[in-house]
């Protein structure tokens, strides 16, 4: 039986437009949407680059990749199951891993172009707790860029206003000579997500 609240939640996704755009053109998810905004604003996704989704689950941004990059290598990777895409590898491992990480950087023969991540922590229901530990993944997003990014790459990752906002803000300006914050419309209005769009 379903309670009154998920109803509401399955009333409110359905008239979603994202959502039933996503249905219509075939995308995994309405979050598709919100790396197309970003792509069209700052043309992070080119053809003849190497590209890593990370959190990649159920596959949206991967998929929207596939679209844009030709003649590139694209990886994706979650501790979930994706079905199959098109040019895309996917392996199913914890990007936190150092060995998941190595593994990544392997495939790409150390030569990353672009990363990009819409991972979140799972919810608790203390926001500040959340907030901190989605921040704390894109500081490891981070890490791993200035590790692994070849000169000039891009990075993509989502984060939250609050806790350790500005400590990822540091952190992007100590290694990309642009950053830019970015709220795309497809995110949900009643979310705290934004999404902090490293270049060069």
């Amino acid at each position: 039986m379903v309670n009154k609240k998920s109803k509401s939640w399955i009333i409110k996704k359905h008239r979603d437009p994202f959502f039933k755009q996503a249905k219509v053109t075939g995308y995994r998810s309405r979050a598709v949407y919100k790396l197309l905004e970003i792509h069209n604003r700052f043309k992070i996704l080119k053809p003849n680059s190497n590209l890593v989704d990370l959190g990649a689950a159920p596959g949206g941004w991967s998929q929207l990749a596939s679209e844009k990059i030709r003649n590139g290598k694209i990886l994706a990777v979650d501790i979930k199951d994706i079905q199959p895409i098109k040019n895309v590898k996917f392996i199913k491992k914890d990007f936190n891993l150092v060995e998941t990480q190595e593994e990544i950087a392997r495939f790409f023969d150390n030569k990353i172009d672009i990363i990009v991540s819409d991972m979140a922590a799972d919810t608790t229901g203390n926001k500040d707790l959340d907030c901190i530990r989605t921040n704390g993944l894109t500081l490891d997003v981070l890490s791993f860029g200035k590790k692994y990014l070849k000169p000039g790459g891009h990075l993509v990752a989502k984060l939250f206003m609050g806790t350790d906002f500005d400590l990822v803000q540091q952190n992007a300006k100590k290694n990309f000579k642009k950053i830019h914050f970015f709220n795309p419309e497809a995110s949900k209005k009643e979310s705290k997500e934004t999404y902090i769009v490293c270049l060069k």
